[in-house]
């Protein structure tokens, strides 16, 4: 008898192979082009916190009042796939309860724009796509992709400069785990601004050049290790003014221990980071596992499919009786 391979046994050995062949390409090619940066993004976080700010009205510094920072990030996508980078454009408000809610954001006790372009993979910053203002580091939206147990480049738009912060161990943001980490800003004299000399203390003077000094309390950042999104921030500025040459604040225009995500932009961070992060691990993890599992058991199972075969009986010439008269 001789043995040929049935057409199912061939199916099932030949979808065994593919399935061992597609499990590593889906870990090694796949997952990495799938950790890029969104281009179309479109998210509000807001922070709150109490501190001092310097009212107009009253032509002093104002006390233990409520501040709220909003932050609005939208992606150009059409710069976006002309360029290849991840094209945002970035609008921070500072806004006290007078200028809440703020139908315009002149009205705004502080207002910025700004252009933050990216490399999609590497997180690190793009200049081009009229990029404003020149930014540095390695975060400040978001981490890069894994982000890893190390100390990373931040950068400080309000300082315009780069801070280092390190990390700090794992820290729960609504049951949700990431690694935080955290840093602070010396005070550092930023510009320069016209003011009546008499508000920073030099009586005998119309207007003044005054120096602006930067400092912060504190910045804690707490990252999804798989996207590298925020999903906790914090920050403590004080923005100060002081009388040309001197070494003394003069005025507080902003000072705040801790402004800190509310908690429900802390739980639309990690509802966002969890989904993205499971897509990841799947595509990179529990289809490449499933995949590797599956095709080892059907390639098994069509080998010895195949080495069974189906009998056919044999023929050979001299089986067959000769005819005779």
């Amino acid at each position: 008898m001789r043995r040929t391979a049935t057409p199912f046994s061939l199916i099932v050995l030949g979808l065994g192979v593919f399935l061992l062949v597609l499990a590593p390409l889906l870990a090694r090619y796949v997952e990495p082009r799938a950790q890029r940066t969104p281009v179309d993004t479109d998210q509000t976080t807001v922070f709150t916190g109490t501190g001092s700010y310097f009212d107009t009205d009253e032509i002093e510094t104002v006390r233990d009042k409520k501040i709220t920072i909003t932050r609005q990030v939208r992606g150009d996508v059409a710069e976006s796939e002309r360029s290849g980078r991840a094209v945002w454009d970035v609008s921070t408000s500072v806004d006290t309860d007078k200028s809440l809610p703020a139908a315009d954001p002149h009205d705004s006790l502080q207002w910025t724009i700004e252009r933050w372009v990216t490399d999609r993979r590497t997180n690190k910053p793009v200049h081009c796509c009229e990029e404003k203002p020149y930014f540095e580091g390695e975060a400040y939206l978001k981490f890069p992709f894994d982000v890893q147990k190390r100390s990373y480049i931040w950068w400080d738009n309000t300082l315009g400069s780069t801070v280092t912060l390190k990390y700090r161990g794992e820290k729960r943001i609504q049951g949700y785990k990431g690694l935080r980490f955290t840093g602070t800003v010396p005070a550092t004299k930023t510009g320069t601004r016209l003011v009546p000399g008499t508000l920073v203390g030099v009586e005998d003077a119309g207007q003044v050049l005054a120096e602006e000094w930067y400092s912060n309390h504190g910045v804690e950042l707490v990252a999804d290790q798989r996207t590298g999104r925020i999903i906790y921030a914090a920050i403590g500025p004080r923005k100060t003014l002081r009388a040309p040459g001197t070494k003394k604040d003069a005025v507080v225009l902003l000072d705040s221990k801790r402004i800190a995500f509310t908690p429900e932009t802390q739980q639309k961070q990690v509802d966002l980071a969890e989904t993205d992060s499971g897509l990841l691990r799947m595509v990179g993890h529990t289809v490449p596992l499933g995949a590797g599992i599956a095709g080892f058991l059907l390639a098994v199972v069509g080998a010895v499919l195949v080495a069974r075969g189906r009998p056919h009986p044999d023929t050979p010439e001299s089986s067959q009786q000769p005819l005779t008269m």
